[in-house]
């Protein structure tokens, strides 16, 4: 797996992370009604999937599915939150 972190100014401050598969996702152990828990890579960086955003089910569901299929996504991290903001297919 090839996993690319980069920066576009235009893409509502985020950082994005291209060709990247999710390993897990879980709940979040010290908040779970707020947040699942998602590593992305070999490195197991962990970043976060809001429960209160309002594209919840369709995030998750794509995160999931990376997580169990194998399937790569863009995925675009807020930056200074660690907090998933969009999951993007490969064009």
């Amino acid at each position: 797996m090839i996993t690319s972190c980069s920066h576009n100014p235009n893409s509502q401050n985020l950082t994005w992370y291209n060709n990247s598969t999710i390993n897990q996702v879980t709940e979040d152990p010290e908040n779970p009604e707020k947040f699942q828990r998602v590593t992305i890579g070999i490195s197991q960086q962990v970043f976060y999937l809001s429960k209160k955003d309002p594209d919840y089910q369709i995030l998750l569901e794509k995160l999931n599915q990376s997580a169990k299929e194998g399937k790569a996504f863009n995925i675009g991290i807020e930056n200074n939150t660690n907090i998933i903001r969009q999951v993007n297919e490969i064009k």
